[in-house]
């Protein structure tokens, strides 16, 4: 379909404050974890940041979406930009307590945690089936534009100020997505919305009888969503250890090892051009099942690397097909999750998600202790390999392409 600005207004409206949000995301996170290590001298104190999020996420999404799906997402997305932007205004200035800055990440997590079903919905309803692809090309590449123009903003404000600064810069960057999104559609206005009941545990109970009620009607779809999740932990796992495997088994210097994360940053960015430059002549199937086994196998050339080049390439591959399996991913989901509950799906799933990557990357982490780091990443490339190319079997099975094509999910069977 040809380009046209009305159809295209709002959408690019949006992409221009999702870029602006992620480069604040960029900032804020190195900021931070400067900022820990510089009061406390300790890489353990950082690593807590880490596990803050999952934490966050376990204890939001039991409940979240069952609000999500009942009011109306434009102005929750406002609430909730105001929100993490007041938590971060006051993080700024509260950097002098370690115990208070743990408690206010918690609550920006928390807050994230609502921020990202809601707005996913809110962007299935903006965007047409036929532009989605597209649009989630798009996002990728700004993503991963953010992924570089992010920590240089941060290294130019670390030379003129502290850290400080940058936290409060990703602050800003809230408050103006909040401004600008009081600019787009209400997508909701001429449907009626459900009153937000109070919250007890009978209502909760009913939305969880009902995910599990559309996961056994839609099979298919729920096998794509598990398999993919599934991949993102392995990912998360086997990318915890990565200093280690970098440090203790190919022995790089910290500049090789810089040079390293350039090349996954390169790698991002030339699969996110690439998307979006063919995002109509490549099938979404492919790009899911295609690419998260591409993935796997840039992981597979990393964990049996021994040298430098090697291993750069194994990085970059893996960084490339991430941007393709990522945005093919994204445009199943919204062609396949109603957006009427959309949140109670995103959320209880997000929820067993969050728990596994917890497991896995403490798993991970205590096999390392017991064997060798090499083993361990080795062990997890095969095991993401294998659950990669269960997932290409499924995406690419004749009698499913339905799914693939934007369809409602009712004509699809």
């Amino acid at each position: 379909m040809r380009f046209s600005l009305d159809n295209w207004k709002y959408p690019m409206i949006l992409l221009f404050s999702i870029g602006i949000s992620s480069i604040g995301v960029w900032v804020y996170f190195i900021a931070l974890n400067l900022i820990v290590f510089q009061m406390t001298g300790s890489a353990l104190a950082v690593a807590a940041l880490y596990l803050i999020r999952p934490l966050a996420t376990i204890v939001t999404n039991w409940w979240c979406g069952s609000v999500i799906d009942r009011m109306n997402k434009k102005r929750l997305m406002i609430g909730l930009d105001v929100i993490q932007g007041a938590l971060i205004t006051l993080l700024a200035i509260a950097s002098s307590s370690l115990w208070l800055i743990y408690v206010l990440v918690f609550f920006i997590h928390m807050a994230a945690s609502v921020y990202h079903p809601t707005s996913m919905s809110y962007i299935t309803r903006l965007i047409p089936a036929h532009q989605r692809q597209r649009f989630n090309s798009l996002r990728s590449l700004l993503d991963s534009g953010a992924f570089f123009i992010g920590p240089a903003i941060t290294g130019v404000l670390f030379l003129i100020g502290t850290p400080v600064y940058a936290i409060i810069i990703n602050a800003g960057a809230l408050f103006f997505s909040a401004v600008v999104t009081c600019f787009m559609p209400n997508v909701e206005k001429e449907q009626k919305q459900k009153k937000v009941k109070k919250m007890s545990l009978h209502l909760l109970k009913d939305d969880w009888r009902f995910v599990m009620s559309f996961s056994r009607m839609h099979v298919y779809v729920i096998s794509v969503y598990v398999l993919f999740s599934g991949f993102i932990v392995m990912q998360t796992a086997i990318d915890s250890l990565e200093v280690a495997f970098s440090k203790e088994v190919l022995l790089l210097t910290d500049s090789e090892y810089g040079f390293l994360v350039s090349l996954a940053e390169a790698g991002i960015l030339v699969g996110s051009f690439l998307n979006v430059a063919f995002a109509k002549k490549w099938g979404i199937s492919y790009l899911i099942g295609i690419g998260s086994v591409f993935v796997a196998v840039g992981y597979l050339i990393f964990a049996f690397s021994s040298s430098f080049v090697i291993a750069s390439v194994g990085v970059f591959v893996l960084a490339l097909a991430n941007a393709f399996a990522n945005t093919g991913f994204m445009t199943f989901y919204q062609n396949n999750i109603p957006v009427e509950v959309m949140g109670r799906i995103a959320s209880l799933y997000g929820l067993v998600e969050a728990a596994l990557i917890i497991a896995m990357t403490t798993t991970f982490a205590v096999s390392a202790q017991f064997f060798s780091v090499k083993l361990v990443v080795a062990s997890g490339a095969i095991l993401t390999l294998f659950l990669t190319l269960v997932l290409c079997a499924i995406n690419l099975f004749p009698g499913k392409q339905a799914y693939y094509v934007g369809a409602p999910i009712e004509e699809k069977g």
